[in-house]
């Protein structure tokens, strides 16, 4: 018999094994970093002592308000102290924390406090009336309404209501946090984007978040006392759990209420911010900012940005400002980003445009996952690895969520298989990189073949007039559907319809050039995300 066979006395203990759980990482720095500055805001400044008395100070005036563990606990919040602060708070006393889009309808909102059962939400005085409408609305039991004023920015509180800051000075310091006993217990609820239909409730699990957060700092990667600024909303993915992560290193979590160009310059000037995570538009939003809202700094400035492939035009014109880019993916399911274009010194060298399309690719696994390839989704095996051939990205690991909240069908659709289907199509290159080609939704079927929205989108992106593009499907009487591309000129430049299409001819094969080319504004989500489903119905009139 091997000497492991026989595992008497080999059990788990208390001293052995604990639960993994991101609120760990604030217990431990409240002593490692008690000085250090862990929130900044303007003239909101705290320790990490200071920030931990106030995560337990909300944990325990939860507990007062009567909210048990296990209950749903809400925010409509924008990238403000508070918000961070519920990140620790809510789940310190055994609750859930539900963060909510603030751009959403009230009918939308009402659906979520029903559908997640929120037992209280945490709402910001500009948000107070859209929250009212949506609680008006409600089939259910209403939630127990907080109102968190912000001095910062001028808000002032509206009467009338339990205000945030009065139940922090009434609670316990010293209260208790309420760990999890089994890491599977439910940290978060994020609803997705809803596009087509009502929002799916995305349950994540202790676990999933303390491994992103460890994978996280590995890959981007922060050394300690890194300075974060908050451009991703902390209702998105819980700001790609970069929150939970900034204790774990004793870093500092600046807040950036209103994302602007002059905004993120001034918070990298002042601050000494090193990382920040952004969509492409904000990327541009940099690009594209008037001389008058850019600062000077000193130092490079590490960017994760995530929510489309960042076209190779935009990252050439973003890095000598300063900005080193790495580009992420991941979804609502997956805790935010689970893949990274992780670079290597043979690339060094390779001429600039071939450079920057690689560092657009989709890239490989993080640390903390088991496995992310492209699959036929039919028969669940792998692509062949040419770069030419497409599949679903299919995604295997602890920082999947744990499923869809009251939903067991699209649980077991989406994890048919031993992997959760993201939905993305893509081709894998050789070296294992992944390079998203299309949502498959937003696939162009012209004639049979299939053409990329976002490689057309790519060459436009090269146009010195282009700011911002999206491509979708237009219906065509003879080829099913053909490109129709959407463009956002920069301020004061000028192009026409009839040189975009030449200009995408001269790059692309003749199927693949637009058929039509509209100017007008994107519609975007708050995260930064073009929304095409509107794009495609307006498409479908022309």
């Amino acid at each position: 018999m091997g000497w492991m066979k026989d595992e008497t006395g080999l059990e788990k203990t208390a001293a052995n094994f604990v639960a993994l759980t991101p609120l760990s990482h604030l217990r431990r720095a409240a002593h490692v970093f008690p000085n250090y500055d862990a929130v900044v805001y303007g003239q909101f400044r705290k320790t990490y002592a200071e920030y931990y008395e106030r995560c337990s100070r909300l944990a325990s005036g939860l507990i007062g308000l009567g909210i048990k563990s296990g209950d749903v606990v809400a925010t409509l919040l924008p990238n403000i102290p508070a918000h961070v602060e519920a990140h620790f708070g809510v789940p310190a006393c055994g609750a859930v924390l539900n963060t909510i889009n603030t751009r959403l309808e009230p009918g939308t909102i009402a659906y979520i406090f029903d559908h997640g059962e929120a037992a209280a939400v945490l709402v910001d005085s500009q948000f107070l009336p859209v929250a009212q409408q949506a609680i008006a609305m409600m089939d259910g039991p209403a939630p127990i309404l907080i109102e968190v004023p912000d001095a910062e920015a001028a808000i002032e509180p509206s009467g009338g209501h339990l205000l945030y800051e009065d139940m922090l000075a009434s609670a316990d310091p010293d209260f208790e946090w309420v760990m999890p006993e089994d890491e599977w217990e439910s940290l978060a609820l994020n609803y997705t984007s809803g596009t087509t239909g009502r929002p799916k409730g995305v349950v994540y699990h202790h676990r999933g978040a303390y491994l992103m957060t460890m994978g996280t700092a590995i890959s981007w990667p922060m050394p300690r006392h890194a300075k974060y600024l908050t451009i991703v909303p902390l209702f998105h993915c819980n700001n790609w759990n970069h929150t939970w992560l900034a204790p774990m290193i004793g870093g500092t979590v600046v807040c950036c209420r209103d994302i602007t160009a002059a905004n993120i310059y001034n918070a990298i000037a002042d601050e000494g911010v090193t990382h920040l995570g952004a969509a492409p538009i904000v990327l541009n939003t940099l690009v594209n900012a008037k001389d008058e809202d850019r600062r000077p700094f000193d130092h490079i400035v590490e960017v994760f940005t995530a929510g489309a492939p960042p076209p190779a035009a935009t990252l050439r014109a973003i890095e000598p400002l300063g900005f080193n880019v790495t580009q992420v993916y991941g979804l609502t399911e997956t805790y935010g980003h689970v893949t990274e274009c992780m670079w290597h010194e043979r690339w060094d060298d390779k001429p600039e445009q071939e450079r920057y399309a690689i560092k657009a690719r989709t890239g490989i696994a993080m640390a903390m996952m088991e496995d992310i390839t492209s699959m036929d989704a039919e028969t669940m095996t792998p692509v062949e690895p040419n770069a030419t051939t497409q599949g679903e990205i299919m995604i295997r690991g602890n920082s999947v969520m744990k499923g869809y909240l009251k939903n067991p069908e699209a649980t077991k659709e989406a994890f048919e298989g031993g992997y959760f289907h993201s939905g993305d199509i893509a081709l894998q290159h050789p070296d294992g990189y992944l390079q998203i080609a299309d949502r498959a939704k937003d696939i162009i079927i012209s004639g049979g073949e299939n053409i990329s929205s976002v490689e057309i989108e790519g060459v436009l992106m090269m146009h010195p007039a282009v700011s911002l593009c999206a491509v979708v499907a237009m219906p065509h009487e003879k080829w099913g559907e053909v490109p129709c591309a959407f463009i956002e000129c920069k301020d004061g430049a000028e192009v026409s319809e009839e040189e975009l299409v030449n200009f995408s001819r001269e790059r692309l094969a003749g199927f693949k050039t637009p058929k039509k080319v509209v100017f007008q504004e994107l519609p975007k989500t708050s995260t930064g995300k073009i929304q095409k489903f509107e794009l495609r119905a307006v498409a479908k009139n022309l």
